[in-house]
């Protein structure tokens, strides 16, 4: 699908005429068979200022995401390739995912709260404060398949007006669980500088986070106790100068699927990692991507949200359920 610009907030953008797709950049021989034949990447959308939080709604056949700044909820229709608002203001949305009854929850910066959108429309808070003291900015979130939602709370909506409002924090920088059950909240630590993109390992018995503001990124990994407890806590991906890990989701070998940029041209898009943090390549984009989805019939169709604009590619891999 070619889209060229049509406003200021519009990356130049010219797809690819050649298969194999060349943005298809491998690291190691092994990524290559992630590679679909007539894969390329696609532009589907454009004009936003940061876009964020994609999520798939397979029932719908459609795509939501954020844009942050512009205070808004977009949704990319598979069928007639039509990009709607859904939602705006969104109190600046930053993630989203959908729960196991396929609702969307969703992060909120201007409220500082998680939400869930019910199948009437109506909105349900599910987190704005611990032990009385108000959430910083909720950032991403990820659904386990017992129902507890589990997010970030780094302070990056409240240091400014673009994102949110300006406010002094209140909580440490944390990583959070709400019972699917009970509802209640509980902090399972406060040990990482900007906790951001968050996801869990296929049989969900690791957890990987983001600490977006170590010195350079990294991505961490967690133990995962029957009750949720973390343990064990271990560099995966140890980032170098230039390399800006953000939100990423999993396939169902284990893969790290990555947002990544924002040290130069040659940074920007998508890196994949073994679970080991074995670099294996890099679907090269024009900007820096913030965060991705699988999507599609097969789940095999990465949906690549990526500062102005939103892209996509079938691979040769499919992302966890419920991820």
């Amino acid at each position: 699908m070619h889209q060229s610009a049509t406003g200021p907030n519009e990356t130049p953008w010219e797809p690819s005429q050649r298969y194999p797709e060349p943005r298809f950049r491998a690291f190691d021989p092994a990524f290559l068979r992630f590679r679909a034949m007539n894969g390329t990447v696609e532009k589907l959308a454009g004009g936003c200022r940061w876009a964020e939080g994609p999520v798939w709604f397979g029932d719908q056949r459609a795509l939501y995401w954020s844009d942050i700044p512009n205070d808004r909820i977009l949704r990319w229709d598979e069928a007639t390739g039509q990009v709607a608002t859904f939602r705006q203001s969104s109190n600046f949305a930053n993630g989203n995912t959908r729960d196991r009854q396929g609702r969307l929850v969703t992060c909120e910066h201007l409220t500082r709260r998680v939400t869930r959108t019910e199948h009437d429309g109506a909105i349900t808070v599910l987190a704005d404060r611990y032990e009385g003291r108000r959430l910083n900015s909720p950032n991403d979130v990820v659904v386990r398949s017992d129902g507890s939602i589990w997010f970030t709370d780094p302070p990056f909506g409240i240091a400014g007006f673009v994102e949110g409002e300006k406010a002094e924090p209140e909580l440490p920088q944390g990583v959070y669980r709400v019972d699917g059950q009970s509802g209640a909240v509980t902090l399972l630590t406060d040990e990482l500088a900007g906790p951001n993109g968050l996801a869990f390992s296929p049989d969900e018995r690791v957890l990987y986070v983001v600490e977006s503001r170590a010195e350079p990124r990294r991505i961490v990994g967690y133990d995962v106790a029957e009750d949720g407890r973390l343990s064990n806590r271990r560099t995966v991906v140890q980032g170098a100068p230039g390399d800006t890990p953000d939100g990423f989701r999993v396939d169902t070998e284990g893969n790290l699927w990555c947002g990544w940029g924002m040290g130069g041209p040659e940074f920007d898009g998508v890196r994949v990692f073994t679970a080991e943090g074995r670099p294996l390549g890099q679907i090269d984009l024009p900007e820096r991507c913030a965060n991705v989805c699988f999507g599609g019939r097969h789940r095999n169709r990465l949906f690549m949200a990526a500062s102005r604009s939103l892209y996509s590619i079938y691979v040769n891999a499919q992302g966890v359920k419920g991820g």
